[in-house]
């Protein structure tokens, strides 16, 4: 067995691996947006101003702290898993546009953008064999 030898055998068990890490730290990163309440989430949801949306900012926090709190949980568990790719896609996007457009330096939108990145190419990929998408919905098997 060598550095470069064809390993895609192993390649459900690094999703899983990449799931469950992603999934708890941006679960343990949204769940106090989450909790923060009104207040937290109308600051949040302010963001939303950046592309020339100034009505409901609580509204819109509470869905970035639900995205990235529960979506975290259900990337972690391979469930609803594009669904939840596809919200903190779109979170992240968010925020990093809310980053550009206040003129920040690279460090502060940094870790959006490459979270972003991130979720594109899982929403893209998917969760994987060890996920509960593949329990509770497998795939379709071809009849030719």
């Amino acid at each position: 067995m060598t550095l470069f030898e064809n390993r895609y055998r192993t390649h459900d068990l690094g999703l899983l691996l990449l799931r469950i890490g992603i999934g708890v730290m941006f679960t343990i990163h949204g769940y106090p947006k989450l909790m923060g309440g009104p207040e937290q989430w109308t600051q949040v949801g302010g963001a939303m101003k950046a592309i020339g949306l100034n009505f409901a900012p609580a509204f819109w926090g509470f869905m970035a702290a639900v995205a990235e709190a529960v979506g975290g949980q259900l990337l972690a568990l391979g469930l609803f898993f594009r669904v939840a790719c596809g919200l903190l896609l779109s979170t992240m996007l968010m925020a990093t546009i809310m980053h550009l457009t206040n003129g920040d330096d690279f460090g502060s939108y940094s870790h959006a953008l490459e979270s972003a990145i991130l979720f594109l190419g899982l929403l893209l990929i998917g969760p994987g064999r060890l996920s509960l998408d593949q329990v509770l919905f497998p795939p379709r098997r071809r009849l030719y």
